[in-house]
């Protein structure tokens, strides 16, 4: 019997267009002959199933099934390609535990815990896991230039708790630039996260369960054409991606031993990918992402094929490891 799978992608937030391409490639790529595949488009406005011809059929959100021809379609597994809520943070992994769907990201906890950039490095710290000097900000709180500056130094990054793509981040050089900086990233989130500009080699780490096993794959290096690895560089080629990155032995082996603590310590499921900087040989996280891009562009993929995992496969081994 073939198994139903539903692709959902799309999204709330910014990054929804970046999420339709990642659904339609994974639709595009995984075996027909094996599955039963489904687009499920979801939007603040609609939950839409959306057939080859473009005809959209809303979702039974009751039990997350598609009313078509007389009968009701189920899903014996979800894969989940939106970046970004409602899918990246927690909600629709909550969801689908609720219906009890199997679904191939991680579980609602760990979504929410590394969706908020501020949480996730609080609750990595005691197990060794570096990361940049850091200050925060609510909505609301009053802005000290001189305690956040005396505590993360310049230049300096601020960012949006809880957004992806580099949505709402500012690089900081002087004092006078802060105000505005903060202002753009209140646009994205009501949380702020302010950090130190690490100065080092900036690398990117793809982890996946494989046969049950935490598996790293081949590391990507980023070397950006703009001041950051911002949208531009992640998305309009403003950034070369090297794999596997250029980066010795002993940087190899911590950043591998970090990425696979981080992802056991917080039981973690399905794809992640997480950004590092070298400071000398250390690792320090800049943060995790739980449905990372799955483009044929993106960095997840370009890691697989240097480990000589076809695109389809590996959405496959996802599909295994959420029904296993």
């Amino acid at each position: 019997m073939k198994k139903n799978i539903a692709i959902i992608m799309g999204g709330y937030s910014s990054e929804y267009k970046i999420s339709l391409k990642s659904g339609n490639v994974v639709y595009d790529y995984l075996n027909k002959e094996k599955f039963n595949l489904y687009r499920i488009h979801i939007f603040k406005n609609k939950w839409v199933y959306v057939d080859d011809a473009g005809n959209e059929t809303p979702i039974d959100r009751n039990d997350f099934s598609i009313p078509l021809n007389n009968t009701s379609i189920t899903f014996d597994c979800v894969f989940n390609a939106i970046h970004g809520s409602p899918g990246e943070d927690g909600l629709m992994q909550a969801y689908f535990e609720l219906l009890g769907i199997k679904h191939t990201s991680c579980d609602f906890y760990q979504a929410a815990l590394t969706f908020n950039k501020r949480d996730l490095l609080s609750v990595l710290k005691p197990y060794g896991i570096k990361a940049a000097p850091s200050y925060y900000l609510n909505l609301g709180d009053e802005i000290n230039e001189t305690d956040i500056i005396d505590k993360v130094k310049l230049p300096c990054f601020v960012k949006a708790n809880k957004s992806g793509s580099s949505f709402g981040i500012t690089k900081v050089y002087k004092a006078e630039e802060l105000k505005g900086a903060i202002e753009t990233a209140y646009k994205e989130d009501d949380e702020i996260i302010i950090e130190g500009f690490l100065d080092g080699t900036e690398v990117s780490v793809g982890v996946l369960k494989l046969n049950g096993k935490t598996t790293v794959l081949p590391i990507t290096e980023i070397v950006s054409e703009n001041d950051f690895f911002d949208y531009q560089a992640k998305y309009e080629g403003k950034s070369q991606e090297i794999t596997p990155a250029r980066i010795n032995p002993e940087q190899l082996e911590k950043v591998t031993i970090a990425s696979k603590r981080i992802y056991d310590v917080l039981k973690m499921t399905g794809f992640s990918r997480s950004e590092f900087i070298f400071i000398g040989n250390e690792p320090f996280l800049l943060e995790m992402n739980t449905t990372p891009g799955l483009t044929t562009e993106s960095i997840l993929p370009q890691q697989a094929k240097e480990a000589g995992i076809e695109l389809g496969m590996l959405f496959e081994y996802a599909i295994t490891e959420a029904l296993a």
